[in-house]
């Protein structure tokens, strides 16, 4: 559903929320998320749109038309997050000339660089862009963020301690001293401590 979703929007013309302009040469060059707002876990793609600049206008008042075509094979993007680095190809837009789009799933929120490397035509593009920020996804759901590690995790736990009650009550019917307490005990504690442990791993994480 989410490819389908991304190719859907990829089809709409006009689809841009907080894109970035720059120039080069002779040549308007525009990227931002394709699907906004961009958040961790979710899939996008980073949009890439290049148009001849028009004389005497500022590039604030420059407006993409009279897209580039060609350039799939000659411009890359390498999207930067802190230390990683990875290098994107372009895809086309079909129907919309000078339209492209990089498929991606940025896994960590914050800000990431994404540098358009390659040429133009002839004109050689080594440039750094930034689009929006990176948001992490709890922060945009409703009504409670949903984090199915720590479901399954918690689940895991719980079933661990019925293990141990149920446990606890064999060793009842078979006379033992009365040890209910401390196998209730136990349990608790494992589940606080999985508890414990997945919320640090979440908190580093971010």
């Amino acid at each position: 559903m989410k490819l389908a979703y991304l190719a859907l929007l990829v089809l709409i013309p006009g689809f841009a929320y907080g894109h970035t302009v720059d120039s080069v040469g002779e040549y308007r060059v525009e990227i931002g998320w394709l699907n906004s707002p961009v958040v961790t876990g979710e899939t996008n793609a980073l949009e890439f749109l290049v148009s001849p600049l028009e004389p005497g206008l500022e590039l604030e008042e420059q407006v993409f038309k009279d897209g580039i075509e060609g350039l799939r094979k000659t411009v890359k993007i390498q999207l930067v997050y802190k230390n990683d680095t990875i290098t994107l190809p372009l895809s086309v837009v079909h129907d919309s000339p000078g339209r492209y789009y990089a498929a991606v799933n940025p896994t960590v929120s914050g800000f990431y660089q994404a540098n358009i490397l390659g040429i133009i035509n002839d004109t050689p593009i080594n440039l750094s862009m930034h689009p929006p920020k990176v948001t992490e996804r709890a922060f945009v759901e409703f009504p409670e963020p949903s984090d199915l590690e720590l479901v399954q995790y918690v689940n895991s736990q719980k079933a661990l301690a019925k293990d141990i009650e149920n446990l606890q009550r064999s060793v009842d019917a078979l006379g033992a001293p009365q040890t209910g307490m401390e196998y209730a005990g136990i349990g608790a504690g494992i589940i606080g401590i999985g508890i414990a442990a997945v919320a640090l791993a979440r908190s580093k994480k971010s």
